[in-house]
């Protein structure tokens, strides 16, 4: 992993660090996103479903490219065991697995640092940029 870069607040003060411009910190949903959507309430189902085609390759690319992929999902401490295996019986490389993540989407972002939000819309492709329009903090 990249080394972070210190930064300074306005006052002077020591902040938060920051990865390098060219690596990105990608946190992807697992149900829906590079799988079936599979609810917490069927975890039978955890173990036996199979990744959307591309999403492997691309996930694993852009780990290979030095980009950090953290996998982020609804599923609950109880599921970790089952999604660790799904995830390396798989292949899928990654450097960290977040449990808990609130359920039931319209998800709103609040963060001190840049958030870009990519709607997972059946396919994993090479991102592409494109002009959308955002809320923002009224000033």
């Amino acid at each position: 992993m990249k080394e972070l870069k210190s930064i300074k607040d306005q006052n002077g003060l020591e902040a938060s660090p920051i990865l390098p411009e060219d690596v990105k910190n990608y946190l992807i949903d697992i149900d829906g996103t590079i799988t079936e959507d599979v609810p917490n309430e069927q975890p039978e189902r955890m173990a036996t479903c199979v990744p959307f085609e591309d999403a492997l390759e691309t996930l694993n690319k852009w780990y290979e490219e030095g980009h950090i992929i953290t996998f982020f999902t609804s599923r609950t401490e109880e599921h970790r065991a089952v999604t660790e295996a799904w995830l390396e019986k798989h292949g899928f490389l990654y450097h960290g697995l977040l449990m808990g993540k609130p359920r039931g989407g319209n998800y709103h972002w609040i963060d001190n640092h840049l958030v870009k939000a990519t709607r997972y819309n059946g396919k994993f492709t090479d991102l592409v940029k494109v002009k959308k329009e955002i809320e923002v903090f009224k000033r």
